[in-house]
C-alpha cells in the first residue's frame, strides 16, 4: 500500500497538479490561522508545548486512520497527503523561468530567479551554484518527504511538511500579509523565552539523516570515490548545515568544469543527478516492499 501510494503521488504530481490547492503552504497557513484563534496559540508559545503543536496535525490524521481502519481510505488519504507534501508548483514555475532566461541568454534574469528561489526556500549557503540550489530544493520537497513517508506514513509527511514550510520565509510572509488574519505570522506564536525555536531544531534533525542517506545515493549513482570521501568527512557531523553537506557531496559526485558554473549545463547536470538518485531510492524501496522488509 505504501509503495502504491508513493508511485501514484509522484506520477500525479508530475502530470496533473497545477494549483495552489495541492501545495503544503496553503494548509500550513490555515493551521497558523486556526492556532491564532484557539487555545493552540498558548500551546505554540509554550517552551515545550510548541513540540506538541508541531506534531499535533500529523498525530490527529494518524489517529483517525487507525480508528477507521479501512485500507482503501488509508490508501487514498496517504496518496493525497504525500501529493500535497511533495507539491512545489511555485518552484517548478520559477525553474521554468530560469530555463527560459538561460535560453535567451539573459544572465541577469536567470540570477534574479535563482535568488528568488533561495529567498523563498530559506537557502543559507550563498556559495552554492545554481545547480546546487536546485539539488537542495529537490531534496527538501521530494527526497526528504518520501523518506518520512516510507518511515512514518502520513504522520511523517504532515509533520515534515509543516516543519519545512514554517522554515520558509515565503510561507510566513504570505501569512503575515493576510489582512484578515494579520496575527497568523508564526513569530506571534513563538515562545517568549530565549529557548531554541522548535521549528529550526526539529527541521534540522528531520533532515540530518536523510541528508546523509541521499548523499550516499549520490556517491552510488555518481563519482563514487570523490563523493564518498566528501560524505565521510561529514557523516557524523552535527554542526554543519545539512544544505552544505548535501550540495558538496553532489558536486563531488557530478564533477563540473568550473567554466560551466551557473550555466544551464551545470544546472541540468545537477538536476539529472538528483533525479537518478531519487529513482535509485524508489527502486530500493520497491525491493524492500516486495521482499516484505518494508510494510
Amino acid at each position: 500500500m505504501t509503495l502504491i501510494s508513493m508511485l501514484l503521488a509522484l506520477i500525479i504530481e508530475r502530470l496533473a497538479v497545477r494549483s495552489n490547492a495541492w501545495q503544503a503552504q496553503r494548509y500550513v497557513q490555515a493551521y497558523l490561522r486556526l492556532s491564532s484563534k484557539t487555545p493552540l496559540a498558548g500551546l505554540a508559545r509554550h517552551q515545550f508545548g510548541q513540540y506538541i503543536w508541531l506534531l499535533l496535525p500529523g498525530a490527529v490524521v494518524m489517529l483517525l486512520l487507525c480508528l477507521i481502519d479501512n485500507r482503501l481510505l488509508t490508501l487514498i488519504v496517504n496518496t493525497l497527503v504525500l501529493l500535497v507534501g511533495i507539491g512545489c508548483w511555485h518552484y517548478r514555475q520559477l525553474y521554468k523561468q530560469y530555463l527560459n532566461a538561460q535560453e535567451r541568454g539573459d544572465a541577469e534574469a536567470a540570477y534574479l530567479v535563482i535568488e528568488q528561489i533561495r529567498r523563498d526556500s530559506a537557502s543559507k549557503t550563498e556559495q552554492t551554484s545554481y545547480g546546487q540550489t536546485m539539488v537542495w530544493l529537490n531534496f527538501r520537497y521530494y527526497a526528504a518527504t518520501v523518506f518520512w513517508f516510507l518511515l512514518l506514513g502520513a504522520f511523517g509527511v504532515i509533520t515534515y511538511a509543516l516543519l519545512r514550510q514554517l522554515h520558509e520565509p515565503l510561507t510566513l510572509a504570505t501569512a503575515a500579509s493576510d489582512q484578515e488574519s494579520a496575527a497568523t505570522d508564526y513569530s506571534s506564536l513563538q515562545p517568549a523565552s530565549d529557548t531554541p525555536d522548535a521549528v529550526h531544531y526539529l527541521n534540522y534533525w528531520a533532515q540530518w539523516f536523510p541528508t546523509r542517506l541521499f548523499s550516499l545515493g549520490f556517491a552510488l549513482v555518481g563519482y563514487f570515490s570523490r563523493a564518498s570521501n566528501t560524505l565521510l568527512a561529514y557523516f557524523l557531523d552535527v554542526k554543519t548545515a545539512n544544505e552544505q553537506v548535501l550540495t558538496e557531496v553532489a558536486v563531488a559526485a557530478e564533477p563540473i568544469d568550473p567554466e560551466l558554473r551557473n550555466t544551464v549545463d551545470e544546472t541540468s547536470a545537477m538536476v539529472q543527478l538528483a533525479k537518478r538518485n531519487m529513482l535509485f531510492f524508489l527502486a530500493f524501496a520497491a525491493v524492500l516492499t516486495l521482499s516484505g522488509l518494508l510494510n
